[in-house]
């Protein structure tokens, strides 16, 4: 007799009865979890008892107890409390972006709407349009969307729809495939770990360069984002209707081209405009170099710049729409005095027109 073999199936087994007991009490602590699934869930790890008692342990077992997991780490019923409330959105809005006056109206306009419908007891996300904002890469899209998450004290979540490649990706694959997972919109919120945030749902007309399959996916899309569809919302994975009234979408787009009719007659398109030279300098010196030279690890007073030579920075990336290029020329520019303080070559750079050439980026 293999005395060796027979402790480590009982080992096994006492391994696998600990964690059906981690299963069980996770279900029954889940907060919300309606009872129809929660019954199914029950069922499953009394399937997952019988095989551990049989010493069975096959494949079935880690997909039903990762299914299992995954179910019970969905947000049922957790939610933030909102603020709606128009001075912290201006707030949040003119501390993070310069300028776009037009831009932010009409977002005011839009949360002055969530708050009389909110005010007036009336389901403000479900009558209100979706925030669609359209303009090119780094006028802002993503940080706006991340300012409305921030004034309304919800969390955010933000995914790239750029070369989806499968209407699967975004509502999961049934657990019956190998390798299942859910989908993009369940991932969201158990990463958020709330039922009603703030998700991005970024350049949604990069999602597919194929015709046909771009269609299927706006048909997506528009399930997701309709209100009168999403309140049982079916991934695949999960099997069981999860409601998405709650979480408000934004989405932004580089242009409309690829958009269905009957998506964008449920938006509010707010064009975003680019940026000009002028608004770029501003933008550049007081919003971008305090956050560059903090990511950077210097202190303020170890990099000063010429205020003369802003427009000189900016200029040679001028036709750049928003401000990556130039973000990205002053991470070069901290990154170079960085190195020369830690080489003990200097304490303090001073950049003026002599010396910008060197610092600049090849």
């Amino acid at each position: 007799m293999d005395l060796s073999n027979m402790n480590d199936k009982e080992e096994k087994k006492d391994f696998l009865f600990e964690e059906l007991k981690t299963l069980t009490a996770k279900v029954n602590g889940t907060e919300g979890i309606p009872e129809d699934l929660a019954h199914r869930l029950r069922q499953m790890i009394q399937r997952l008892d019988r095989m551990a008692n049989l010493g069975h342990y096959a494949t079935e077992y880690d997909t039903l107890a990762r299914y299992i997991g995954i179910v019970t780490s969905i947000p049922w019923v957790a939610k933030t409390e909102d603020r709606l409330d128009l001075a912290a959105t201006k707030q949040a809005l003119d501390e993070h972006h310069y300028g776009l006056d037009y831009v932010k109206e009409r977002i005011l306009e839009y949360m002055s709407s969530l708050i009389l419908l909110k005010q007036r007891k009336k389901d403000a996300l479900g009558r209100a349009p979706i925030l669609l904002m359209v303009g090119l890469q780094g006028v802002g899209k993503t940080t706006l969307a991340i300012s409305i998450a921030e004034a309304m004290k919800r969390r955010f979540v933000r995914i790239a729809m750029g070369g989806i490649g499968s209407t699967l990706e975004i509502r999961g694959r049934s657990k019956a495939f190998p390798e299942s997972e859910p989908g993009l919109i369940i991932k969201a919120l158990i990463s958020a770990g709330v039922k009603n945030p703030v998700i991005l749902l970024d350049e949604i007309e990069k999602a597919s360069g194929e015709k046909g399959l771009q269609s299927d996916i706006m048909a997506v899309l528009l399930e997701i984002l309709d209100p009168a569809q999403n309140i049982a919302f079916r991934d695949h994975y999960i099997d069981f209707p999860v409601d998405l009234s709650d979480v408000m979408f934004i989405c932004s787009a580089n242009n409309l081209g690829p958009l269905s009719t009957a998506l964008l007659d449920r938006m509010e398109i707010i064009k975003m405009p680019s940026y000009s030279d002028a608004e770029k300098m501003v933008i550049a010196r007081d919003y971008v170099f305090p956050k560059v030279i903090e990511n950077s690890g210097l202190k303020p007073e170890e990099l000063e710049i010429d205020p003369n030579l802003w427009p000189g920075i900016i200029r040679p990336f001028g036709y750049d729409s928003g401000i990556r290029s130039l973000t990205r020329t002053l991470e070069a520019i901290c990154r170079k005095v960085a190195k020369e303080i830690v080489e003990g070559k200097t304490d303090k750079v001073v950049i003026n027109a002599d010396n910008l050439k060197y610092y600049l980026p090849k």
